[in-house]
C-alpha cells in the first residue's frame, strides 16, 4: 500500500514539475521575445559600415552605390528593429541587395526570413549551415538540448530561403563591395566569420566579423564528437582568424568586442573610427576563446 501512495506521490510531483517546466518556459519566452526587439542606437562605425543591431546581438550594414550587403538578422522578433535602424540612418531595406549569415541559431538567423522578405534580397549561406537554416533551425548538431526541450521552440525560428550556398574562401561581390567568407567551424560546423575593405577616409581597413568560438554546453570534443571533426574544426578557426590582418574588430555578439565601450569612446577620438580600430583586443579575444576550448579538451580528455 505504501508503495502505491508513494507511487502515486512520485507521479503527482512529475506531473506538477512538468507543467512548472512548461508555465516557466513560456513566461521566460515571452520575456526575452520583448528583449529581443530593442534596438541599439545605429550609428556610422567608419566610412560604409554601420551598426544596425541590437544591445547584445550584432547586425551590420554595409552600403554601396548598387546596393546594400546586410549580416545577421537577429531573433526573429529583432527584424523590425533592423529595419528601423536601417531607415534611421538614411537608408532604405529595398536597396539592400545581399543578406548574410554568421551561423544558423536563431539568436543570428531569426529574423533573415522577415528580412529578406522586406527587401527581396538573396540570402548566402555557407554549406555547412544551409540545411539547418533553410530548417528553421530544426536538427542543429550543435543544440544538444534542443532535442529534450524541442516542445518549448527552443532553437527554433522562421525558416528562410537559401538562395545560395558557398564554401570556405568564397567572396560575395555587389558593385564594389566584397566579402570574403572564413569558414571558422566549431561554434556550428558552417560558422562563418567575415572580412571585408572599409574605405574611411584616404585609409582602407580591413574589419572581420567574428562568427564565434563559444563551446556550448554538452559539446563533446572527444569521441563521439558532437559532430564529426568539430575538434579539428575549432583548431582550424582559431588558426585562420589569427592569420586575418583585422583592424576594426567586429563579432555577432557585441561584448566580445567592447561595442559599448568603444560607442562612448567615439565622442573624444580624433577619428570617430578609432576606437574600433582594435587589432590587440581581437587577437587577446581569440587568445581567451582559445584557452577556454583548451582547458575543456582537457577536461573531457581525463574523463576518457
Amino acid at each position: 500500500m505504501r508503495r502505491l501512495i508513494t507511487r502515486r506521490r512520485l507521479v503527482v510531483l512529475a506531473g506538477a514539475a512538468a507543467i512548472l517546466v512548461v508555465v516557466l518556459g513560456t513566461l521566460w519566452r515571452s520575456a526575452i521575445r520583448r528583449n529581443r526587439g530593442m534596438a541599439d542606437e545605429p550609428f556610422r562605425i567608419a566610412g560604409n559600415l554601420y551598426y544596425v543591431g541590437g544591445a547584445g546581438v550584432t547586425s551590420f550594414l554595409l552600403t554601396g552605390p548598387e546596393g546594400h550587403v546586410l549580416i545577421d538578422g537577429g531573433y526573429p522578433e529583432s527584424a523590425s528593429a533592423i529595419v528601423a535602424s536601417i531607415a534611421r540612418l538614411g537608408f532604405d531595406i529595398a536597396d539592400v541587395k545581399v543578406l548574410l549569415n554568421t551561423h544558423a541559431h536563431a539568436d543570428h538567423a531569426g529574423g533573415l526570413r522577415e528580412l529578406q522578405e522586406a527587401s527581396g534580397a538573396e540570402l548566402w549561406i555557407s554549406d555547412g549551415d544551409a540545411a539547418v537554416i533553410a530548417d528553421g533551425g530544426a536538427h542543429d548538431p550543435t543544440l544538444v538540448p534542443q532535442k529534450y526541450l524541442g516542445f518549448l521552440g527552443l532553437g527554433k525560428f522562421p525558416a528562410p530561403h537559401v538562395d545560395h550556398t558557398f564554401a570556405d574562401g568564397a567572396t560575395i561581390r555587389l558593385g564594389p563591395l566584397a566579402l570574403t567568407a572564413h569558414v571558422t567551424g566549431g561554434h556550428t560546423p558552417g560558422c562563418t566569420s567575415w572580412s571585408f575593405p572599409v574605405q574611411d577616409g584616404d585609409r582602407e581597413l580591413l574589419a572581420v566579423d567574428v562568427c564565434s568560438l563559444t563551446l556550448l554546453p554538452f559539446i563533446s570534443l572527444v569521441e563521439p564528437e558532437t559532430y564529426p571533426g568539430i575538434r579539428s574544426d575549432f583548431e582550424h578557426s582559431f588558426s585562420v582568424l589569427r592569420s586575418l590582418p583585422a583592424d576594426i574588430f567586429l563579432a555577432s555578439h557585441s561584448s566580445w568586442f567592447g561595442l559599448t565601450r568603444k560607442f562612448g569612446q567615439r565622442a573624444d577620438a580624433e577619428n570617430p573610427a578609432d576606437p574600433f580600430i582594435d587589432r590587440a583586443g581581437y587577437l587577446a579575444f581569440i587568445d581567451r576563446e582559445e584557452a577556454t576550448f583548451r582547458q575543456a579538451l582537457a577536461k573531457q580528455e581525463g574523463r576518457r
